[in-house]
């Protein structure tokens, strides 16, 4: 047998270094040949409403953020299924995702609702999200939708302003004016507005300025001013009472397959998980701007009044929310352990809020109240 020269061995060397650099150079090429992950995902709302407006916000910081690996597409509510019918059409996987409400699947498990409706006990939406990220929201939000074998992965994001107490022909003054009246809401608000003597219909939310034009609702609430504005609530209603308990503290939800999930590669699950944070914070700030400019147009261009809702509505809302609260976690344990779990957190929470935060109302008042220092600096 010839033994190998010194030119042979560094030739092999040479060849098999080469080999091994054109399959470590071929194989990002076969995955990229295979093209990007689509996803098809619907919203639960019309595509007028700022709220499409965030679900195409968080699709895209996605997409931006995979480069184009990943690709979302948000369609409106009802281009697939309707509004309400999100949940299963996820869990199901005839839509790879979706961007709505946690409240909106109560027909399906009433526990559900607890990320939205109601006082939250005294937390704000902000803090009822902390609870669900460090004070086992999340774990128990998993153990909910299991109890109902639903095939999603969900991330709850994006706190709200409390939301008004309604639409109405006339200011409310008292509780007995809510009586009788054909009113929308979801959630455990059906049941809060039901115990004021409402008659609750539950409709989404492309759906509720056509039922009050036609006489089907005498009255409604939905959520803010710009979404209430361009779903032109102004047309059928000059009236809005402002503050209210029964959605004090509530947050959108991003939902996935679970299957179409777990088939992403760890890395898109990361980015995934980090586009959802960036995109409750840039909600946040793009809410206070928008909001604040149609909350002026609503008054000065539609003539619209707004009116704070009495104390003694506010009190009596607590009330019901605490009988049905009862009530419901006497049938449900979910829904038992769920409100132990947010009590416990927000006495703590709500205590220091209380305790170290100063009130902005006397800031305000001084700058743009009566002497307007903010004109004289």
């Amino acid at each position: 047998m010839t033994k190998p020269t010194k030119d042979t061995t560094s030739r092999r060397r040479f060849l098999t270094a080469a080999a091994a650099g054109a399959t470590a150079v071929a194989a990002p090429s076969v995955v990229k040949a295979q093209g990007p992950i689509s996803m098809r995902w619907q919203s639960t709302w019309p595509s007028k409403d700022i709220f499409h407006e965030y679900a195409q916000d968080y699709a895209k910081k996605v997409n931006d953020m995979t480069g184009g690996d990943l690709k979302i597409e948000v369609l409106p509510a009802g281009a697939v299924v309707p509004a309400f019918g999100l949940l299963d059409a996820v869990s199901k996987g005839v839509l790879d995702g979706g961007h709505g409400v946690l409240v909106y699947h109560y027909g399906k498990q009433t526990a559900l609702a607890l990320w939205g409706s109601g006082p939250g006990f005294a937390m704000d939406a902000n803090m009822l999200l902390a609870w669900h990220r460090y004070g086992g929201g999340k774990e128990l939000l998993e153990k909910l939708y299991g109890s109902i074998n639903a095939n999603v992965v969900s991330f709850p994001y994006g706190p709200m302003p409390t939301q008004p107490f309604g639409w109405f022909k006339k200011p409310v003054a008292k509780v007995e004016d809510v009586k009788g009246l054909k009113f929308r809401t979801v959630g455990i608000s059906i049941d809060v507005y039901s115990g004021m003597g409402a008659a609750v219909n539950a409709l989404p939310g492309g759906e509720i300025v056509a039922a009050m034009d036609r006489g089907l609702l005498d009255a409604a609430e939905f959520n803010n001013a710009t979404s209430d504005r361009v779903l032109g609530f102004a047309d059928v209603s000059k009236v809005c009472m402002l503050q209210s308990y029964h959605q004090n503290a509530e947050q959108f939800e991003i939902m996935f397959n679970k299957d179409k999930y777990n088939a992403l590669p760890e890395k898109m699950k990361a980015i995934i998980a980090n586009a959802v944070d960036a995109a409750s914070a840039d909600m946040s700030w793009k809410a206070i701007d928008r909001y604040s400019k149609d909350y002026v147009e609503l008054q000065t261009k539609d003539n619209v009044k707004f009116y704070k809702t009495p104390d003694a509505i506010l009190k009596r809302q607590l009330e019901i929310y605490d009988e049905v609260a009862k009530k419901k976690a006497a049938e449900n344990p979910l829904f038992k352990e769920i409100i132990q779990s947010q009590i416990e957190f927000a006495k703590r929470a709500t205590q220091w809020e209380q305790d170290t935060v100063v009130s902005r109302r006397m800031a305000y008042d001084h700058y743009f109240g009566p002497n307007a220092a903010a004109k004289k600096i």
